[in-house]
């Protein structure tokens, strides 16, 4: 093994008895927090991680993989519908949705640019949408679709809370389709329900999207 080689096996320290820094020692490397994003949605196969984040290699997915499991983040289980390795968040890890979403909401003006030439997966709004909408409730259940690039997102919202699911059976009957960006802005509060109607394509009850966005 040459003297680069060696240096890259050693795990860098920002060397410093804070809670920050130590924190950044274990998820600070470049794609560790996206791998957590991905695994929040559940157990995840390793081409599965590697489709949800384009432009990592194989060798760096194994590595900062390797990094999360070692540090308590990550672990393996077996994956019973195909017998295979799958990864998945620990609960110390699962904690970090909170630091997520505190990331998420402080992105808000980053976005308001749209996508231009930055990859883009529907799925990715999953994180986004139950971050950015965390605490919202309704006294009378509202379910509104989100469909974005040919993807459906079912977001219900009620006197628990808000869910957002990805793909699931049956369509509801107030569905939104828009480009990401307007559906971010609907869910930070930077458009308002009209602007967003006017922004896509709109059938069902408006009284769904007003419950849950105001007028």
């Amino acid at each position: 093994m040459g003297a680069d080689e060696d240096k890259s096996a050693i795990k860098r320290s920002y060397g410093q008895y804070c809670g920050l820094a130590r924190a950044l020692d274990v998820v600070g490397n470049r794609w560790s927090l996206l791998i957590v994003r991905e695994l929040l949605g559940g157990p995840a196969r390793y081409g599965k991680l590697q489709a949800g984040l384009p432009g990592i290699s194989t060798n760096l997915l194994a590595e900062r993989l390797r990094e999360l499991e070692q540090s308590g983040v990550v672990q393996r289980q077996l994956d019973t519908d195909s017998n295979a390795i799958a990864y998945t968040l620990t609960d110390w890890g699962r904690e970090l949705r909170g630091a997520v979403t505190e990331l998420v909401n402080w992105s808000t003006p980053l976005m308001i640019s749209g996508p231009r030439d930055d990859n883009f997966q529907p799925r990715w709004l999953v994180v986004a949408l139950e971050s950015l909408m965390e605490g919202k409730r309704t006294e009378v259940p509202a379910t509104i679709g989100f469909e974005v690039d040919g993807t459906l997102l079912t977001v219900r919202v009620d006197e628990m809370g808000t869910r957002v699911a990805l793909e699931v059976d049956g369509q509801p009957e107030t569905v939104l389709r828009a480009e990401p960006m307007v559906v971010l802005g609907l869910a930070s509060g930077m458009l308002t329900t009209e602007q967003a109607i006017a922004s896509g394509e709109f059938r069902g009850e408006r009284l769904d999207l007003t419950a849950v966005f105001g007028p």
